[in-house]
């Protein structure tokens, strides 16, 4: 086709003829092929437009630098959306230099009452981009200071491509797209001629827009994928645009700034979602949860085990109480239908799980994955107690112990830590440990130990998971006035004795005087600074700090036997 000044654009169409139209935007040094992977997951259900941007592919590169200015790329766009579909609406999905071309459009009048939804992937509109910095530097703050500097280093090419010859010759001699493919080993090799023209994108529009910047607002819904690797386009100059956007979305996308080639279901999956909703009104709990302004934990999907009583109740309530939706389990069928209960509105189902059981967990959580989606904050909650001496303590015991504290921990992790690797918009895991973990006692071997090694497995996955950006918290609740005193196996004894010694403990635990919903509250706030060890009661956190600054000592009265 050809655009209003004569320059020919190629322009393809695939997918079913009569579904939602979906145009996708190509960015810099790309052509329209970068967006393969993303439209053949897009075409089983919808009509995919792609075309090379004037410059780029199969299309004319005209030399002049007034060719590429944004008025025209958006005339561009309009042109080809009036040629591909002459009435209705469309849905636009761009990325990088394409995002920035589809902000100018859709913020413009040339496709006012066409545009149903715009998908926008690391690339800002070049007006929101210049107000954003103006605020940043006019009404400083430290954390506005940091997000300025940290842009300005993330767009030192910005500054390059503006002198004469030197990117030109970096570009001729395939230095340039050597060093991006450095950068961004996700990065299709680029042409040399795609990368040439493009230049003049730079040139004709970065500091005229930036320096003189007229924003506008957009009327139509957006969802802003934001990489979380990206290194040109920083998170806060993509997402901090509510502003100008009264229908806003934030997603972050695990990956780097080609998340487009690395992972085109990931993306593909996003679009479709705001697609579906401009289409039909149903708002999937992805988008849901993303809205600017629906509150820290608004429709996201919380699972916690063990959820029937105690710590595990006060957890989902807490979270409902917040606005989340959520899934419980617990062993015993009448208290976590009770629990649901309590939930009303936000519980969002119930089962009947054994934590110790691994085939029973991955059951769950791929019923959970069916049903209801990817959760967003899983809660390993079940748990057991068990006192005595190491010497009294069966083999029996020793499996139990070990079967529900720390295999139904590794269980919970094994089964969702997958799902949240894979769905690539983070998530966060909390595993129950307790203060016991590294606060030793000559009558709590069995349980201590369970709880150390849960403790030492959430660090560890921390540490492996961080690269997916989803966070791991060991929870280390210390006296609790919960049910686990009336259930707590004290090993050793006689069954009037162990009888005797729950209800004593019981009474300690309740004249301590710290119920469950003060754990639940440190959890949440945990869950939200994705800590890494949160310990939870006055004497769990003074324990954490002598265990590490005087470990001798609390060895020495790891030896006081507390047997009540």
């Amino acid at each position: 086709m050809t655009a209003s000044d004569g320059v020919r654009l190629s322009v393809h169409i695939d997918g079913r003829e009569d579904g939602p139209t979906v145009v996708l935007v190509h960015g810099y040094p790309d052509n329209s092929s970068m967006w393969g992977g993303v439209a053949a997951e897009l075409t089983a259900k919808h009509r995919v437009v792609t075309y090379d941007v004037r410059g780029a592919g199969q299309s004319d590169k005209p030399s002049g630098r007034a060719s590429y200015r944004l008025d025209q790329l958006a005339d561009d766009l309009r042109a080809v959306v009036e040629a591909v579909q002459p009435t209705g609406k469309v849905h636009l999905v761009a990325h990088d230099w394409g995002s920035i071309q589809t902000w100018h459009a859709v913020t413009g009048d040339g496709l006012r009452g066409r545009v149903a939804s715009y998908t926008s992937i690391s690339g800002p509109s070049l007006d929101h981009a210049g107000a954003w910095f103006r605020a940043q530097l006019t009404r400083p703050t430290p954390k506005r200071l940091k997000n300025a500097l940290s842009q300005f280093l993330h767009s030192w090419y910005i500054l390059a491509f503006q002198f004469p010859l030197v990117p030109d010759v970096l570009w001729r001699t395939g230095l340039l797209g050597k060093q991006i493919q450095r950068m961004e080993p996700d990065a299709a090799p680029p042409d040399k001629s795609d990368g040439l023209h493009g230049l003049q994108l730079y040139r004709a529009n970065m500091f005229t827009r930036l320096s003189r910047p007229a924003p506008k607002p957009a009327d139509v819904p957006v969802q802003v994928l934001a990489p979380t690797g990206d290194a040109y386009v920083t998170t806060p100059l993509q997402t901090e645009v509510a502003r100008w956007v009264p229908d806003l979305r934030i997603r972050r996308v695990v990956g780097t700034h080609w998340v487009t080639r690395a992972k085109p279901a990931v993306v593909a999956r996003a679009a479709a979602e705001l697609i579906e909703y401009a289409e039909t009104g149903a708002e999937s709990r992805g988008l849901r949860r993303s809205r600017v302004g629906a509150g820290r934990f608004a429709h996201k999907l919380v699972v916690v085990t063990g959820a029937g009583s105690g710590i595990g109740r006060a957890t989902a309530l807490a979270f409902a109480a917040e606005g989340a939706d959520v899934v419980i389990t617990d062993i015993d069928p009448a208290t976590a239908a009770e629990t649901l209960k309590l939930l009303e509105d936000h519980g969002v189902a119930e089962y009947t799980v054994d934590s110790s059981d691994g085939e029973a967990v991955h059951r769950f959580a791929r019923e959970v994955r069916e049903n209801h989606g990817v959760p967003d904050i899983v809660v390993n909650n079940a748990g057991i107690g068990m006192s005595g001496p190491f010497l009294d303590t069966s083999v029996e015991d020793w499996e139990r112990v070990i079967d529900v504290n720390l295999w139904g921990v590794i269980h919970g992790c094994r089964a969702f830590a997958p799902m949240l690797a894979e769905r690539a918009e983070g998530g966060q895991i909390v595993n129950l440990a307790s203060a016991a973990a590294y606060l030793p006692s000559k009558i709590l071997t069995a349980y201590a130990t369970t709880k150390s090694a849960v403790l030492t497995l959430s660090v560890c996955l921390r540490a492996e998971l961080a690269e997916h950006h989803i966070g791991v918290t060991a929870v280390c609740p210390g006296i609790v006035k919960t049910n686990i005193t009336n259930t707590t196996t004290f090993v050793g004894v006689s069954e009037e004795e162990q009888r005797r010694r729950q209800k004593e403990s019981s009474k300690l635990y309740a004249r301590r005087g710290f119920g469950p919903e003060g754990v639940a509250r440190d959890i949440l706030r945990a869950v939200e600074k994705d800590t890494a060890i949160a310990p939870s009661t006055p004497e769990a956190k003074a324990a954490l700090v002598l265990s590490r600054l005087t470990p001798g000592l609390l060895r020495a009265a790891a030896k006081l036997d507390l047997t009540p």
